[in-house]
């Protein structure tokens, strides 16, 4: 019996010593998987500083160009705008006028005068007003009478 006690009390250690060390091996698996996990968590998150960035850059590339765009359209209507002045010039368009259309200045021999009288008036003469009118024109008198 001394035997089996020995032996009991073995088996009791052996199970108290593997009940130890699979503990620490629980422990040590949830340790690796937390560090799995925020080792995960830490590469997504500097994916994603990383994707924000690339974005950043891509949009401050664009305005960039869009700018230079800007620049170049607001140089090109600076010209267009000095050329339409200098065509729009009464010298050029005397020019014109002389050169392709084959128009003169006009000389003092070509002006001539008109007389307009002015004793040709029209009257309209003063139509007879309505019932109502008559009315509207009394009740106005009435009330200018009044009034003082």
């Amino acid at each position: 019996m001394a035997e089996r006690d020995s032996v009991r009390s073995e088996s009791r250690v052996k199970k108290s010593r593997s009940e130890k060390t699979s503990g620490k091996s629980e422990t040590k698996i949830g340790s690796v998987i937390s560090i799995v996990l925020i080792s995960a968590l830490a590469a997504v998150l500097l994916g994603a500083v990383i994707y924000s960035l690339d974005r950043r850059n891509t949009m401050y590339s664009m305005v960039s160009a869009l700018n230079e765009e800007l620049t170049l359209a607001e140089a090109e209507n600076v010209r267009l705008q000095t050329e339409l002045e200098s065509k729009i010039s009464a010298k050029n368009v005397e020019d014109y006028a002389e050169n392709v259309l084959g128009m003169q200045k006009i000389d003092s021999s070509q002006i001539k005068y008109i007389k307009i009288q002015t004793d040709d008036v029209v009257t309209i003469p003063e139509q007879d007003e309505g019932l109502l009118a008559k009315v509207k024109k009394f009740f106005n008198r009435c009330v200018e009478y009044f009034r003082g």
